[in-house]
């Protein structure tokens, strides 16, 4: 009864993964095709990675993806610690308010959100580029550094601060010695969370980005519009790889750490 249990919920597992990653991989044999569509193979080809590589605009909306990743996950990191450490340390009224405040783009739909910026920036006259997309990623990805800096201090106890207090250690001190160590995990994995959420923006990206500011997002979608879809073919297997690379070295790192 338990070698049937194990072969029917093996066979399920292998099926559900199957339905999942078939459209990969189709994706991954198209993108070695030679022909433009991808209703018939015309024979292995690297010229759609030819093209990609070749392709400026693509290499422009990664380095605006790049640089608006790094810089908002930077600022959403700093602000949500102070955010998440201050709504757990102070419990006032005012602070459920901004517990709130805090929260509230979680919740809010990205299209409403998107809308909303879009008319903020027009009404304070801000040219639509760079800068406001990265104001944009900021006001959703602050929120989760804060709510996960939270839930990593719920079990923190303060006599190890009051202690220090009572040894005389100053202010930076605490906070160096205490207080980042303890709250290391949680910013790196408010900042790996923000970067995800920010490289793979695409609604709030659309309504705040100016013309030259597309992200790499936005620019796929332009290019499915206007039909080349072997060259994104291209581009998503040679992200894929990188996925698996970076994916494969972090397990070893673990590994050789443990």
């Amino acid at each position: 009864m338990a070698r049937r249990r194990g072969f029917f919920t093996g066979t399920i597992s292998a099926g559900v993964l199957f339905f999942l990653w078939l459209p990969i991989g189709v994706l991954v044999i198209h993108s070695f095709n030679a022909s433009r569509f991808s209703t018939a193979w015309s024979g292995f080809s690297l010229v759609w990675y030819e093209r990609l590589l070749n392709d400026r605009a693509i290499w422009r909306s990664v380095e605006n993806t790049l640089v608006v990743a790094g810089v908002s996950t930077l600022i959403s990191v700093i602000l949500g610690t102070l955010a998440g450490f201050t709504l757990y340390r102070y419990s006032t009224r005012l602070q459920r308010g901004h517990n709130s405040l805090v929260t509230l783009p979680l919740i809010i739909p990205d299209i409403l959100m998107g809308m909303s910026l879009l008319l903020f920036f027009l009404a304070a006259g801000l040219p639509l580029g760079l800068g406001t997309i990265i104001i944009g990623h900021i006001t959703f990805c602050v929120s989760y550094v804060a709510i996960t800096i939270r839930a990593r201090l719920q079990d923190f106890d303060y006599g190890v601060v009051e202690a220090a207090q009572d040894l005389g250690a100053p202010g930076w001190v605490i906070a160096y010695k205490i207080y980042l160590p303890l709250l290391l995990p949680g910013i790196l994995a408010g900042a790996m969370l923000s970067l995800t959420l920010s490289l793979d923006d695409f609604i709030i990206t659309f309504f705040t980005a100016g013309p030259g500011s597309s992200t790499l997002p936005v620019h796929i979608y332009s290019m499915i519009r206007h039909g080349s879809p072997p060259v994104i073919n291209a581009l998503s297997t040679l992200f894929l790889a990188l996925t698996f690379v970076l994916v494969f070295g972090y397990q070893k790192f673990l590994r050789r750490k443990v």
